[in-house]
């Protein structure tokens, strides 16, 4: 097991299979040594997460449903890596859409469901830049969309 792998199970997480894409897309794209991972929606157990926070999802749910994306994240980048997620050098940066109200402005805590979970599962190796933003709707309801961009050696 890989180093990573092993923290993730320390903190109660296995790496599911890549999920495959729902549309004409490449779920990454490996350019030297970045890779970038194309949105990954709120999923647990195969069962969508949806919502609408400030309307019938509480931040607290959101964040949730955003470390969901940050585990389905790991595994595309593992795939890209052929297997071999110690590759990870580190996180570059982190884009949260948040189905949510107009009037709700808690997109950033949403978002630090996915961020605090890299952290505490990598370390320095996963802090990153990020931006998070508002959506007035993602596909299939989800709560949650988040793409990613990583070093990898």
């Amino acid at each position: 097991m890989s180093a990573i792998e092993s923290r993730l199970a320390e903190l109660g997480v296995t790496l599911p299979d890549a999920p495959a894409p729902a549309a004409n897309y490449v779920p990454y794209v490996v350019s030297g040594n970045m890779v970038y991972v194309s949105g990954q929606i709120s999923m647990q157990d195969g069962a969508l997460i949806t919502g609408k926070l400030g309307a019938d999802t509480e931040t607290a749910a959101g964040a949730a449903a955003a470390k969901t994306c940050a585990i389905s994240l790991l595994a595309q980048l593992k795939a890209a890596c052929d297997g071999d997620i110690d590759r990870l050098v580190r996180v570059v940066k982190l884009v949260g859409f948040v189905n949510s109200t107009p009037d709700f402005t808690e997109q950033p805590k949403v978002i630090n469901g996915a961020s605090d979970f890299l952290v505490e599962a990598l370390g320095d190796k996963g802090r990153h830049a990020r931006s998070a933003v508002s959506a007035a709707s993602l596909p299939l309801g989800v709560a949650v969309e988040i793409e990613a961009i990583f070093e990898i050696a």
